[in-house]
């Protein structure tokens, strides 16, 4: 699980969304999801996690049961947002298999992860992942900067 309190200002001024807006945008798709029966009622962890699966050695496959989260989000009375997500099926390791190869152990020594009882603090770290994927991406919707910066990037060139 990671959770964080992101402020009021830092919304506005960092990601372009107000935090009343992004409340009710989340509300509406949390709803949408339960009602999907979707695995996850965030926005997209799978690609974090991903990200983190191949860097670190992990097995990439179990992406399909790890990228389960619940997120929950509150608006608090002064409009700071809080934002949590918990990862109920979080499959991952921090020694043997891939998480020896030199680059993906680098990787996980560069987090403090590396070795036999560091698991769940390499879990934390992929939650943390999640979450702050969760922001960005989230607030890159409804401030309707999603589809320009893929434009902008190329990701929608034929």
């Amino acid at each position: 699980m990671a959770d964080a309190v992101v402020k009021k200002d830092l919304l506005e001024s960092l990601m372009g969304v107000d935090s009343e807006k992004l409340f009710w945008a989340r509300q509406i798709s949390n709803a949408g999801a339960f009602l999907a029966g979707a695995s996850n009622n965030g926005a997209h962890a799978a690609n974090g996690l991903t990200a983190m699966f191949i860097a670190t050695g992990q097995d990439v496959a179990n992406v399909s049961e790890s990228h389960a989260a619940v997120v929950y989000t509150q608006l608090l009375p002064n409009g700071d947002y809080y934002w949590s997500t918990t990862l109920p099926a979080l499959i991952v390791a921090t020694y043997g298999g891939g998480t020896g190869l030199a680059t993906q152990r680098e990787c996980l020594d560069m987090l403090g992860c590396y070795g036999k009882g560091k698991v769940k603090r390499f879990a934390e770290v992929c939650a943390a992942v999640v979450l702050a994927r969760e922001t960005s991406l989230s607030a890159a919707i409804i401030a309707g900067e999603w589809v320009s910066s893929h434009d902008q990037y190329g990701r929608n060139r034929a």
